[in-house]
């Protein structure tokens, strides 16, 4: 759903169309540098050792993180749990951001918002509610069913739709953990939440929608 490639069997990180310091003053350039270059290349390597170690090379990251209770080995399936989710949480929520100014969702998105949020400013509301008030680290989610019915959700720690709802497929990902605010926001948390709507582009939201519908 969201561009995430394999070569040879490897997953990789998302590769940015924006540079470091591109979300300033939102998401400030040692945050992007160190979250996305130290944080989210850890779950990358440690998923991928995970993978080979599990032996589930030949099978997208939704896949895996959809039927991880396949997985009989407790410890390795806590750490594909885990790093799994962050590779791919990551993926999607560095996916989304862009400098671009005011994007907007596409028809069919705001069609589907507005049936099912009542407006883009309420479904903003639903997510920044969710995201101050998951207790600890975690995320707030916009996902689709394949009817297109949209589902705004939070989750703990890594983990995302594909576990916890089985057949949602996430379109946007906010995340929440300390790591991704708290260089620049310390424990303002509210103020981060806020500025991470200036940077989120709905243009590449309404394409993850899009193309959660074709599927």
């Amino acid at each position: 759903m969201i561009e995430t490639s394999k070569g040879g069997f490897m997953f990789e990180q998302v590769k940015l169309d924006y540079a470091f310091d591109a979300l300033e003053p939102h998401i400030d350039t040692l945050t992007m540098e160190t979250h996305y270059g130290k944080h989210h290349a850890a779950y990358t390597k440690n998923f991928n050792e995970a993978v080979d170690k599990a032996g589930l090379s030949n099978k997208s990251v939704e896949d895996i993180l959809s039927s991880l209770s396949s997985v009989s080995d407790e410890a390795l399936r806590n750490t594909l749990q885990n790093n799994g989710g962050g590779y791919y949480n990551h993926n999607l929520y560095f996916s989304i951001l862009s400098p671009k100014k005011d994007t907007k969702p596409s028809p069919a998105l705001e069609e589907a918002i507005k049936r099912d949020f009542g407006s883009l400013d309420k479904l903003i509301e639903t997510l920044q509610n969710l995201a101050l008030g998951q207790f600890g680290s975690g995320w707030a989610f916009l996902s689709v069913d394949k009817e297109g019915k949209l589902y705004a959700t939070k989750a703990a720690n890594q983990n995302n739709p594909f576990m916890e709802e089985g057949k949602h497929t996430p379109i946007l990902a906010l995340d929440v953990w300390e790591h991704a605010y708290y260089l620049k926001y310390k424990n303002l948390r509210g103020d981060y939440v806020k500025n991470f709507f200036e940077v989120l582009d709905w243009e590449k939201v309404s394409k993850n929608y899009e193309n959660s519908r074709a599927e």
